[in-house]
């Protein structure tokens, strides 16, 4: 997904107790980090800025809640991407690098993985789903981040053979692959849940239609927990590519991320990012519920989640609530789900009001709208989770 036009070049964020009543709020920017860098560009820069108010997916997923029952302890989370920098202070010492994977010359693996797992710093609000948890990281991409079939899948394989009980794919391929299949299938055997992008990431600054709602892999494979991005409002931009069928959605819009190195912060933006939130959901459920199967993780995040045209994620819920995690029957809504997803569209002429507000315990939310808990709209069709072979 792209950035809104006003943070296109850069992020600007409100923030500090006098944005609520000044004028002209004090901001924060922070720079724009992307899947791949241009042929001849260097490997992305540190960020001078950290971003020290709450981010509003933090809102929007209650993380705060969440941890105080479950912070990933002890679950390894695969990460398969263009790397994760092992020098990156808020992973410090909780990343296994397969092979080069431990230099990431792009960022947007170590991104990803802080998504997932950053640990909580003192003056900073961001920090991951699942602090407690630990990075297995694989490379699938070229030294640019361009990825390939090839990559992904032998990365997959690679993550299970290294223990990781969740795999975040950030890729998305518009053709299926044997080979994709099979090392969905090499997971699914050793208990792996794949967590993985239900569309490409949307190009920058494009103003081009959307592309007819098509599946990409490997998140349309079954067994699969295929994640869609959406921004503060529960949407997404109208020329953003859509898949046929989608799991979850998660926030993917104006996101605040780690970089490869310091201690600042970056913002990013598109279903990949979407996939590490609900990758460090993935992982929370497995440190809380550690008898779970990996069908039954990817259930208790659906059937948790708020009803939305797609079931949009709640981190907190996933772990609090009383759920039914059966065993067997992960097919039986298959037949249910078989609408093309549709996003609900924005009323004419209204954009997103992205401000601080006070939330509970005295901080503050970052582009959090105003209206997020009142847009309630009726649960539409959602893929139906199912394990290999149903």
């Amino acid at each position: 997904m792209l950035l809104p036009p006003a943070l296109a070049a850069s992020a600007v964020l409100t923030a500090g107790p006098a944005a609520l009543a000044a004028e002209s709020p004090p901001t924060v920017k922070l720079p724009v980090l992307t899947a791949v860098r241009a042929d001849g560009a260097g490997c992305v820069k540190e960020s001078p800025t950290r971003a020290t108010a709450m981010p509003w997916e933090h809102q929007s997923l209650e993380l705060s809640r969440a941890a105080r029952i479950s912070q990933g302890a002890g679950v390894k989370v695969g990460v398969v991407d263009t790397g994760v920098s092992t020098r990156a202070p808020a992973l410090a010492g909780r990343v296994q690098a397969v092979g080069g994977a431990g230099d990431d010359c792009v960022g947007h693996g170590t991104f990803v993985a802080g998504l997932i797992a950053a640990a909580p710093v003192e003056g900073v609000a961001f920090h991951g789903v699942a602090p407690r948890a630990s990075i297995v990281a694989v490379r699938a991409t070229t030294g640019r981040g361009a990825p390939s079939v090839a990559g992904v899948a032998a990365g997959i394989r690679a993550a299970v053979d290294a223990g990781a009980r969740v795999v975040e794919v950030s890729a998305a391929f518009g053709t299926r692959s044997p080979a994709l299949d099979a090392a969905v299938s090499y997971a699914a055997k050793h208990d792996a849940l794949i967590v993985a992008a239900a569309v490409p990431d949307a190009p920058r600054n494009t103003t081009t239609a959307a592309p007819t709602p098509r599946d990409y892999w490997p998140a349309a494979s079954p067994g699969v927990l295929s994640v869609l991005d959406v921004d503060v409002e529960g949407v997404r931009r109208d020329d953003a590519p859509l898949p046929v069928h989608a799991d979850l959605a998660a926030p993917g819009d104006g996101l605040v991320g780690i970089g490869p190195r310091g201690g600042g912060h970056f913002i990013g933006s598109g279903a990949s990012l979407a996939a590490g939130y609900a990758a460090g959901a993935a992982a929370l459920v497995r440190s809380a519920f550690p008898h779970l199967s990996a069908e039954q993780v990817a259930r208790r995040l659906v059937s948790t989640a708020y009803p939305d045209y797609v079931p949009r994620l709640d981190a907190y819920a996933a772990v609090a609530s009383v759920a039914q995690d059966r065993a067997t029957g992960a097919g039986t809504d298959r037949e249910a789900h078989t609408e093309v997803v549709r996003m609900p569209d924005r009323t004419p002429g209204e954009e997103a009001t992205r401000t601080a507000v006070p939330v509970a315990g005295g901080g503050l939310t970052v582009l959090l709208l105003a209206g997020w808990a009142a847009l309630a709209v009726p649960r539409g069709r959602a893929r139906g989770w199912r394990p290999p072979g149903r």
